[in-house]
C-alpha cells in the first residue's frame, strides 16, 4: 500500500514537472526567432484547467473546462452577451410565431468553416442551413449518445427551408428556448469532417470559431491559433480575435496553478482554492496589497446556488416536520460563514433558491439569522413529538466539509443534534439522485439563464432520478404556476411567477439556501477586455494583452 501511494505520487509530479517544463517552453510552439513571431508571442493568452479536458466535440460539451474550449472553436445560431441578453451569431436575425412555437432564423452568408482538406480544392466553405439540420439530428441521434440531447426536447421538429433559412417547432411554447439555443451542444458542425473522424472528431475539431485548433498534447497541453477568416467584427469594424493564440496546460495541482500565475507564465485564473485564498484575498474579499500592482481581480454574480436539501419522501420524523426545516434555515448566520469560509466571496442566501443575478430573484422571501426563533421551533418540535433529542444528519463531500463543519457547530447551540457525514462525490450524487439521503450538500449550476430552470428543481414532474427534484418535494399550486410559467411570453408576468414559486419553496423549506456563489477572476495586468458574465463563460474574442 505505502509502494502504491510512493508511486501515484511520483506519476502526479511528474506530471507537474512536465506540466511546468512545457509552460516555460510554450513559446516554441509559435516562434522560430524573428520579430514578427516575437511580437506574436505577446498575444498567446495563456490559462491553466486543472480538471482536463475530456472533448472538443461540441455535442458532449458538458463540463466547464470543455465549454470554455469548445467556446473558442465554435459558434451557434445565437450567443450570449454578458448581460443574458440573446445576440445574432451565424444568425444574422430570427422571427417567431404568433403562437411563440416556431422560429426562423436568417443565416449569414460570410461564414466559413476552418481550413480543412477534406473541404476539397478551397480547403473550406460556407455554413448553410443543412449544416445546423445535420448537427442538430446528431445532437439527438441515440447512437452518438450525446449530452446535449436534452435541450432540444420541447422541440417538434427543425429543417432547413434552404441555404440560408433554418426552422425549428416547439412541440409548446417555451419563453427561455432562445437561451438554450446559446449552449455550446448547438454549435454548427461540418457533416464531411464529423463523418470521417467519426468519435475521433473529440481531438480533430473544425469548427466556425475565432480560434481553430491547432495541437493538444492530452494532460499536457491544448494550443489553439487565431482564425484569420473569422467573420465578426468589433464597433469599430477590426476583426476578431485580437490575440494570436491560446495556450492551455493541464496543472492539476491548484497550488502549482497559483505558484505559475503569481510568477507571470498564466494570464488569467479562476476562483477561488482554500490552498491560496488567504494568501491573495482579505477576510473582506479585497485584494491584497502585495498583488495590487501586478494583478486585477474580477468578481460579479455567478449562476449558481449551493444549497441542503431536504429528502422529503424520507420516514424521519425530523426530516418530515417543517418545523425543523425553518429552525435549521434560521439557525446559522450565512454572512458570519461567507466571510470566515470563503473570504467574503459569495452572497449569503437569505433571498429564495433563484440566486441574485438572474430575473425573479427576491432578497426578501428568505431566512435570515434568528436563533431564537429556530430554538423556538425545536422546542415546539420536541413539545409535539416528545422526541427531546431530535437529531440530523448532513451528508457532504471533503470539499464542502467546512461549511457542514461550520452549520453544525451553530445548529447544535440551538437545542439540534446535527451529524455530519463525508462521502466521496461519486457516491454522494448517486445517493442523492436515488433517494437514499435524508439531508445533502448540493449545488445548482444554471443551465440555461432563466429561473425556470432553477424551478425545475421541485416540480413533481421531475423526481428524480428521471429528473432533478432530489427533494421530491410536491406541491399542487407549485406545479400549476410551473406549467402556467412555459405559456406566459410577457417577461414581467413570468418573472412575477417565478418570485411567487420560489416563495411558495421557501415557505415549506424542502431546502437551506447556503450562498449564491460569485464569479471571481484574476488577471495579469497587460490583461484587457476579458470581462465577466453570471454563466462564468470564458469569451476570449475581444482580449488584448499589451
Amino acid at each position: 500500500m505505502i509502494k502504491f501511494k510512493q508511486e501515484k505520487k511520483s506519476r502526479t509530479l511528474n506530471t507537474i514537472l512536465k506540466g511546468l517544463l512545457l509552460l516555460q517552453l510554450s513559446y516554441l510552439f509559435f516562434s522560430c526567432g524573428n520579430t514578427k513571431n516575437e511580437k506574436d508571442l505577446n498575444q498567446v493568452f495563456r490559462y491553466n484547467e486543472h480538471k482536463n479536458i475530456g472533448s472538443l466535440d461540441p455535442a458532449f460539451a458538458k463540463d466547464n473546462a470543455d465549454i470554455w474550449a469548445v467556446n473558442q472553436l465554435f459558434n451557434g445560431l445565437v450567443q450570449m452577451d454578458d448581460g443574458l441578453n440573446v445576440q445574432p451569431c451565424i444568425a444574422k436575425r430570427w422571427e417567431v410565431s404568433l403562437d411563440a412555437l416556431t422560429y426562423s432564423f436568417l443565416l449569414r452568408d460570410d461564414v466559413f468553416f476552418h481550413k480543412q482538406k477534406l473541404f476539397g480544392k478551397d480547403s473550406t466553405r460556407t455554413v448553410k442551413a443543412s449544416d445546423f439540420e445535420y448537427s442538430f439530428n446528431r445532437l439527438i441521434d441515440t447512437k452518438i449518445a450525446s449530452s446535449g440531447r436534452w435541450v432540444l426536447n420541447k422541440v417538434e421538429s427543425f429543417s432547413a427551408e434552404n441555404d440560408s433559412t433554418f426552422t425549428i417547432k416547439l412541440k409548446q411554447p417555451f419563453p427561455a428556448f432562445l437561451g438554450l439555443l446559446t449552449m455550446k451542444y448547438c454549435s454548427v458542425v461540418p457533416k464531411e469532417v464529423v463523418e470521417h473522424y467519426g468519435s475521433n472528431f473529440r481531438a480533430n475539431p473544425i469548427g466556425t470559431g475565432p480560434f481553430k485548433f491547432k495541437r493538444w498534447e492530452e494532460n499536457i497541453k491544448l494550443v489553439f491559433r487565431k482564425n484569420n477568416n473569422y467573420f465578426e467584427k468589433d464597433s469599430n469594424g477590426k476583426k476578431l480575435p485580437y490575440l494570436e493564440a491560446v495556450a492551455i496546460t493541464f496543472l492539476p495541482d491548484k497550488q502549482s496553478e497559483f505558484l505559475q500565475f503569481i510568477q507571470g507564465n498564466l494570464d488569467f485564473l479562476n476562483s477561488l482554492d482554500a490552498s491560496y485564498q488567504d494568501d491573495i484575498l482579505t477576510s473582506k474579499g479585497e485584494l491584497r496589497e502585495k498583488y495590487e500592482t501586478d494583478i486585477n481581480m474580477i468578481r460579479g454574480p455567478y449562476l449558481n446556488t449551493e444549497y441542503l436539501g431536504f429528502f422529503m419522501d424520507s420516514e424521519t420524523p425530523e426530516i418530515q416536520s417543517k418545523l425543523i426545516r425553518q429552525a435549521v434555515n434560521y439557525g446559522f448566520d450565512r454572512k458570519k460563514m461567507m466571510n470566515y469560509l470563503r473570504n467574503g466571496i459569495g452572497i449569503p442566501a437569505n433571498g429564495g433558491f433563484i440566486p441574485k443575478g438572474l430575473p425573479g430573484y427576491n432578497a426578501t422571501i428568505g431566512y435570515t439569522y434568528n436563533p431564537e426563533k429556530s430554538k423556538a421551533l425545536i422546542k415546539q418540535f420536541k413539545e409535539e413529538t416528545g422526541n427531546n433529542a431530535p437529531e440530523i444528519t448532513i451528508t457532504t463531500t471533503s470539499n464542502y466539509l467546512n461549511f457542514c463543519e461550520y452549520i453544525q457547530r451553530e445548529l447544535q447551540k440551538t437545542g439540534l443534534i446535527v451529524t455530519v457525514d463525508v462521502i466521496p462525490a461519486s457516491t454522494l450524487k448517486s445517493a442523492k439522485a436515488n433517494g437514499k439521503l435524508n439531508l445533502f450538500r448540493a449545488s445548482w449550476v444554471a443551465d440555461y439563464p432563466d429561473a425556470q430552470n432553477y424551478l425545475s428543481l421541485f416540480y413533481s414532474g421531475n423526481f428524480a432520478p428521471n429528473g432533478p427534484n432530489y427533494t421530491h418535494f410536491k406541491n399542487e399550486n407549485f406545479d400549476t404556476w410551473y406549467s402556467q410559467s412555459f405559456t406566459e411570453t410577457t417577461t414581467k408576468t413570468r418573472e412575477k411567477i417565478y418570485s411567487k414559486m420560489d416563495s411558495l419553496v421557501m415557505q415549506e423549506a424542502p431546502i437551506v439556501p447556503l450562498y449564491y456563489d460569485e464569479v471571481v477572476r484574476f488577471t495579469q495586468k497587460n490583461v484587457n477586455n476579458l470581462g465577466i458574465n453570471p454563466i462564468n463563460m470564458l469569451e476570449l474574442k475581444h482580449v488584448t494583452k499589451k
